[in-house]
């Protein structure tokens, strides 16, 4: 049984990956038993089809196809819901996020107490357009002041969470810019780890400006109404 789930959601990214798989191989083979599950977000190009075509270089790898679009977060949810390995890293699919720093995370972790369960990727050098850096640095001011995260970086797609934890969380569409608060208000602590950033070589980003302010604004209303009516009791058995 696999140690380690990386689970990869992608929608139109087939020219990333088998750049990605690559990677991702390098990175976790000899050194921890481990597992791929990507999940494809009902895809309009070919990427269910090159994903299926890499089974045969990568036994490690699980496809799981969504019947119709249904978002980041969803995809996540069910990679997560479908992966055997007591412990979750998560990618983007668009290979900005480097699987080199997977490693790091499990360092992170050994190092770290049993009460820390999720350990977020910090972008400290963005590859990114100026509007979306700008974009970023403005919706996690404002998440921060209001949620109190203490996390400088919560749209990093490279994460390291236990699964168990992670599907005790209130699941909505977009919960996964929201981790460090919803693990937060489930008793536990997270930890932001420095890790790298690269541009997009291939495809194109999914997501503007105006898309992650108006949704950002609804949720982060309601992750603050969770996290205002969250109680946390500790239980001992006499």
């Amino acid at each position: 049984m696999p140690q380690l789930s990386v689970v990869v959601p992608v929608f139109n990214e087939r020219d990333n990956i088998p750049p990605l798989l690559a990677e991702i191989a390098a990175a976790l083979r000899g050194k921890v038993a481990f597992e791929i599950v990507y999940v494809d977000d009902d895809s309009s190009d070919d990427s269910r089809a090159v994903l299926n075509a890499q089974k045969a270089s990568y036994p490690e790898l699980r496809v799981l196809h969504h019947v119709s679009r249904s978002g980041q977060s969803t995809a996540v949810w069910n990679g997560v819901r479908a992966a055997r390995a007591p412990w979750i890293a998560t990618l983007d699919g668009d290979g900005q996020n480097d699987p080199a720093d997977i490693p790091k995370l499990l360092a992170a972790r050994d190092a770290a107490d049993a009460e820390t369960k999720l350990f977020a990727g910090w972008r400290t050098t963005r590859r990114d357009s100026f509007n979306k850096r700008i974009s970023s640095k403005v919706a996690n001011a404002v998440r921060s002041r209001m949620l109190r995260d203490n996390t400088p970086d919560t749209g990093c797609g490279l994460k390291l969470f236990e699964r168990d934890v992670f599907l005790r969380l209130p699941y909505f569409d977009h919960m996964h810019r929201y981790l460090p608060a919803l693990v937060k208000r489930a008793g536990f602590r997270s930890q932001s780890v420095p890790v790298g950033h690269r541009p997009r070589t291939a495809g194109t980003s999914k997501y503007g400006m105006l898309d992650r302010l108006w949704v950002g604004v609804a949720d982060l209303r309601g992750v603050a109404w969770l996290m205002r009516r969250a109680k946390v009791t500790r239980v001992e058995e006499i």
